[in-house]
């Protein structure tokens, strides 16, 4: 489709080809295909782990594992104090938390790069349309007759080189 003889369509063609139920569809797709089971037991235990409902259950175990060893029930103890069976029992549930957790937050980090990955996707695009979009404006502006050279103009028209993009950040960053 020619962008002058009907810049009204080529924009809707364009805009169909990146409609933003694409996208979401897309990126469930690889997040899909990306989540290993153990990263979906990782991000359903830690879903569980981390409610209030966990921090209460955890209360009254422990607080019923001192209450029973100190003999407040009337029971023989069987971790009697300095309840060493509740202590090892403490320790291997925070590590084994700290490493669902972990797991969690490695896989949200991943998901957070393939975002990232798209945003910069659309963005550049989005810049591509943008120059199309100022190149029909320049050359209406050229057929109207109206002459002036717009040097910001000029300079947005001109590609953005990716590459020397990526050095500027990078420069910036250091």
């Amino acid at each position: 489709m020619d962008l002058l003889r009907d810049p009204l369509r080529f924009v809707q063609e364009q805009s169909v080809k990146l409609t933003p139920e694409r996208l979401a569809q897309g990126f469930r797709a690889q997040l899909k295909a990306a989540t290993s089971l153990p990263d979906k037991m990782a991000d359903l235990l830690t879903s569980l782990f981390g409610t209030v409902g966990f921090l209460i259950l955890n209360g009254i175990f422990f607080g019923g594992w001192v209450l029973w060893n100190t003999g407040y029930f009337g029971y023989e103890p069987f971790d009697p104090f300095p309840f060493n069976l509740l202590t090892t029992i403490v320790s291997l549930e925070a590590i084994a938390l700290s490493v669902i957790v972990l797991m969690s937050q490695n896989r949200q980090s991943r998901v957070a790069d393939l975002r990232q990955k798209m945003d910069f996707e659309i963005d550049v695009r989005a810049e591509g349309e943008i120059t199309k979009i100022l190149e029909l404006l320049a050359e209406l502006h050229k057929k109207a007759g109206l002459g002036k050279k717009d040097k910001e103009l000029q300079e947005m028209l001109e590609k953005t080189d990716l590459q020397k993009l990526e050095e500027e950040v990078k420069s910036r960053q250091s």
